[in-house]
């Protein structure tokens, strides 16, 4: 687990699972895939496992972890957190009673909220109806452009608590967005060495459309060579909207 993180729109990660294969052009320049590989330099435990070359990486091959489902017990205040900064809780290598395990321990932390991000939106449509979904649980997809918009019908399908969008790194515009059934939307542009540029026009298309449909919109960033390198307004101003998060006593 980590405090204080830099992503804009979370508190704190945690990785119960890390590693992953890349399955659209979001993944192109993956960050996470680049600190695999520094981690496993580093000796860090839970990145000795190397993935498939054609798609993962040295110390980035799909890996749980038991011991890390204690870390929110731990945790003395509530926090909104990313779960699997490292990973995608939801890829197929990851088993369904692992992923189970990690819904009940956001069932039984409810003072936390959770974020969970995936691109394998397929397998959680088909998996939805055989889990018990915790009322602190929000689950997202990213979508970097038109060809992978059938992610967000699979979403729909979903009966998490809050529905997002992930649109980072945005790689193309997204017209007459369907935000039916979603509840946040974020924005951002691809940061890194390669970073393909986002035109204005996409981001705020996506705006305009959250605003009118009353949906929270947040923009995380331009982009650049560094993640900070653009900024973070838009139209003057930032834009740093989030859904209502319930908090109960654990």
């Amino acid at each position: 687990m980590s405090d204080g993180s830099s992503i804009e729109w979370t508190e704190a990660t945690w990785n119960p699972t890390t590693g992953c294969d890349r399955v659209s052009t979001g993944c192109d320049h993956c960050y996470a895939l680049t600190l695999a590989k520094r981690l496993k330099a580093m000796g860090s435990a839970k990145y000795q496992t190397d993935g498939d070359p054609r798609t993962s990486g040295p110390g980035f091959g799909v890996a749980t972890h038991a011991a890390a489902l204690g870390e929110p017990f731990r945790w003395r205040h509530p926090r909104l957190v990313f779960v699997n900064s490292m990973s995608d809780l939801f890829h197929a290598k990851v088993p369904v009673e692992f992923i189970r395990r990690v819904f009940a321990v956001m069932e039984a932390t409810p003072q936390h909220t959770y974020q969970v991000l995936t691109k394998r939106s397929r397998r959680i449509r088909r998996l939805a109806s055989s889990l018990d979904w915790p009322p602190n649980l929000w689950l997202g997809v990213s979508v970097e452009d038109e060809r992978v918009a059938y992610r967000i019908d699979d979403l729909r399908e979903v009966p998490a608590a809050v529905r997002f969008l992930s649109c980072e790194p945005l790689l193309g515009p997204l017209p007459k967005l369907d935000l039916a059934g979603i509840g946040w939307v974020i924005v951002g542009g691809e940061s890194g060495p390669h970073a393909r540029p986002m035109a204005p026009e996409w981001a705020t298309e996506i705006r305009d459309q959250c605003q009118q449909d009353d949906v929270a919109f947040f923009f995380k960033q331009w982009g650049g060579r560094t993640p900070k390198a653009g900024g973070r307004d838009l139209d003057g101003r930032t834009w740093d909207e989030m859904p209502s998060r319930v908090v109960t006593a654990a």
